[in-house]
């Protein structure tokens, strides 16, 4: 924001307004899921014009705070990592432009998910490793179907996400299926190919059964690494 800008009185308007709703969605005097009061009431309530509270709306939904749409009232969303990295999407959607942005997005996913492969191989329940089973069953199943294929691929790596029962982690899961989903439903996808993406998810299940992290992460690796080069060539850019 420039020095001008800063000097504004709209500007200064908007940002007492955004720091009164913010404290009111905080404390769940405005809950989650619940519509912002109507413009003319905010206008009211604050003494400021329209344009300050469209800005002050406006910057609220830049942070993930409120969903806005057009001729709907804005509704809020209560703080959380959810709303962190939707509010991130923007940025994160830039950055993908960028060349090599989509490769070191990938890059990311492969470090944290050997984590997390590693995590279960070591600390997973029965009832984790039995999810894990039935997600791959349905993995297997879909395997002539490449839409539903590309469904139970989410679904089995989400498993992994919710093994160490930290909720940020789910959460990033999304997050990385949001950021990547345009790019990924470019790959070329056969029942040929989904078997091979099959097999490798067995090859992760079956150390994290063993116990053995090692396999468990260089089979994690393999899948990924593999999953790369074969769509690489879909996306602009090196």
């Amino acid at each position: 924001m420039t020095d001008a800008a800063a000097l504004r009185p709209d500007t200064r308007a908007a940002d007492a307004v955004v720091r009164e709703l913010e404290a009111r969605i905080a404390s769940g005097a405005l809950p989650d899921g619940a519509h912002l009061p109507p413009e003319r009431d905010l206008i009211d309530t604050y003494g400021v014009s329209r344009t300050v509270v469209r800005e002050a709306v406006a910057r609220l939904a830049s942070r993930g705070l409120v969903e806005s749409r057009p001729r709907h009232r804005p509704v809020v969303r209560r703080p959380g990592v959810d709303a962190a990295l939707a509010a991130a999407g923007g940025v994160v959607g830039h950055l993908l432009r960028e060349s090599g942005g989509v490769k070191n997005l990938y890059d990311t996913r492969i470090l944290l998910e050997g984590a997390l492969v590693r995590h279960a191989a070591l600390q997973a329940r029965k009832a984790d490793v039995a999810a894990l089973a039935r997600a791959l069953a349905e993995n297997e199943a879909a395997i002539p179907d490449s839409d539903r294929f590309y469904a139970t691929d989410v679904a089995f790596h989400a498993v992994l996400y919710e093994i160490p029962r930290n909720p940020i982690l789910p959460a990033v899961h999304k997050a990385f299926t949001a950021w990547l989903a345009e790019h990924w439903r470019k790959m070329p996808r056969s029942p040929e190919r989904n078997r091979v993406n099959f097999l490798r998810h067995r090859d992760i299940l079956l150390a994290i059964q063993d116990r053995d992290p090692d396999a468990a992460e260089a089979a994690l690796a393999s899948h990924l690494n593999a999953a790369w080069e074969y769509v690489r060539g879909t996306f602009e850019g090196p």
